[in-house]
């Protein structure tokens, strides 16, 4: 029970370290003759790749995906699938400092406490470096869901600024380097992390997720709830403290005349006349687009020296080297992206398995 795979039906397991020789995942569970190569995952996993601006670490990862198994002939075979990315920027000498001391804010002492070992060299399992396995799921996840179901994320808020939803464009997400959606909102939030990094600190931010094209029915009651797997999903990302659908903790200021999601007939559809709920009722989508937020917050690793103990338990100071995001919400968009299809590809087969097509 260690707890390293996620999903029933579309079952992701990753394996690997930071500096480790490699990181890899193995997907079961994905249907036969789906068409796949290298091609379909690589340009995901660019989209989060380190070392892409000033703004994120400066660790030059190529992060080129190796397909391993389950693939025959360009498609899938329906046994699993293994991908490998191999690690080849590691500095673990930037971390000896820090071998048997806690860094507050990370997860060295739970780490200890837990299993009384730990790879300190960047975190080893704990670091950030895992979520790249995930990206690569979520590709093969994508394929699963096909082209009708899209999936899309942005940084919605970098510490205190958050962006103007009347300007919100979705369109000029990918032509910047902090996937923000508002052209307004770039150069004052470019600004602001400029200033956080030339002072060594770090800074948290809000990632918003849409999912459209979502059939209706995907979900069970209780248990088995869209919304509830989409938040466990989301939340074990690394750093990520909070998690809401649709208006989430925005819904308890709300009447319930002002939350409800009118109904009506339109030409022998059903059609709603807006998403307060997020596209989820009772656990189950609506078909409306399912819309997920989620906090991250500051990276640990900063430059100013904070109270720690060691393992042997001396009051120390801890001030963390090496090379870290100053807002790790930035690459956690094609994370949070990348879960969001998993869930959904594993309750599209689940949904399959009891009700059919």
């Amino acid at each position: 029970m260690s707890y390293n795979t996620f999903g029933h039906m579309f079952r992701v397991t990753t394996w690997g370290e930071s500096h480790g020789p490699a990181i890899g995942c193995v997907i079961d569970g994905c249907p036969p003759r789906i068409p796949l190569d290298v091609g379909d995952i690589q340009p995901w996993l660019d989209r989060r790749r380190p070392g892409q601006s000033k703004f994120t670490t400066q660790r030059q990862e190529a992060d080129q995906v190796e397909i391993l198994s389950g693939v025959f002939e360009g498609q899938t075979t329906g046994t699993p699938i293994s991908l490998m990315i191999r690690n080849t920027d590691q500095r673990s000498r930037d971390y000896g400092d820090i071998a048997t001391r806690y860094r507050p804010g990370h997860a060295d002492v739970a780490y200890d406490t837990k299993y009384g070992i730990r790879d300190y060299r960047g975190g080893g399992r704990s670091s950030a470096r895992e979520t790249a396995m995930r990206v690569a799921a979520g590709a093969v996840a994508r394929k699963v869901l096909g082209a009708g179901v899209h999936i899309r994320g942005a940084m919605v808020q970098v510490g205190p600024h958050g962006i103007d939803r009347a300007r919100l464009d979705w369109a000029q997400v990918n032509t910047n380097p902090l996937f923000c959606p508002d052209p307004q909102a770039l150069p004052v939030w470019e600004a602001y992390l400029a200033d956080i990094r030339k002072k060594g600190s770090s800074i948290g931010a809000v990632i918003e997720v849409v999912a459209e094209g979502v059939p209706a029915g995907l979900g069970a009651p209780i248990y088995g709830k869209l919304d509830s797997d989409l938040a466990m999903a989301l939340m074990s990302i690394n750093a990520v403290k909070g998690v809401e659908i649709g208006e989430g903790f925005a819904a308890a200021s709300l009447t319930g005349e002002e939350n409800a999601d009118p109904m009506r007939m339109e030409n022998g559809q059903l059609r709603f006349a807006s998403n307060h709920a997020g596209g989820v009722l009772g656990g189950i989508s609506t078909g409306q687009p399912l819309v997920a937020r989620f906090a991250v917050k500051p990276t640990s690793s900063i430059l100013t020296p904070v109270p720690s103990v060691t393992r042997e338990g001396e009051n120390v100071d801890v001030m963390t080297k090496g090379r870290h995001d100053p807002c790790v919400g930035i690459r956690a968009v094609p994370v949070g992206e990348a879960m969001m299809a998993c869930v959904l590809a594993d309750h599209l087969l689940r949904h399959r398995g009891q009700a059919g097509s």
